[in-house]
């Protein structure tokens, strides 16, 4: 299982960014996938998700209305549209498969499902 992030970078506030997470090594369209955030002094933050069954997507609260998660099933790469972003958006950005510690779930925004993860893409947001 291989998960690669990237399209991180510097954005000035309001500004846009697009990440992607290029998934290989499992069959993409089974499973959950999570975009979570580490920002420095804080816990890792499950931000949004799609689910395995049929795609829906769930954001939390935080980035409702901002974010848009979807997945490329032809590409098996799913992306983060982060839209207005402000400097407390500036994290490291995972990508992560709900696998085994989630089995009965069809999405989660909890950290502790999910158990294969990429290493990360850094987005810094300036004032």
């Amino acid at each position: 299982v291989r998960l690669v992030e990237s399209g991180g970078g510097l954005v000035q506030a309001g500004g846009s960014l697009r990440l992607s997470c290029a998934c290989s090594g499992f069959i993409f369209d089974e499973y959950a996938l999570g975009w979570f955030r580490h920002a420095p002094g804080k816990e890792r933050e499950g931000i949004s998700c799609i689910s395995s069954s049929d795609r829906a997507a769930y954001y939390a609260d935080s980035v409702k209305g901002l974010f848009t998660i979807y997945a490329d099933n032809a590409k098996n790469t799913v992306y983060l549209q982060m839209n207005n972003l402000k400097p407390e958006d500036t994290a490291v950005y995972y990508c992560a498969i709900l696998g085994p510690s989630g089995e009965d779930l069809d999405w989660s925004l909890i950290k502790y499902d999910y158990d294969y993860w990429g290493q990360g893409t850094r987005v810094t947001v300036s004032s």
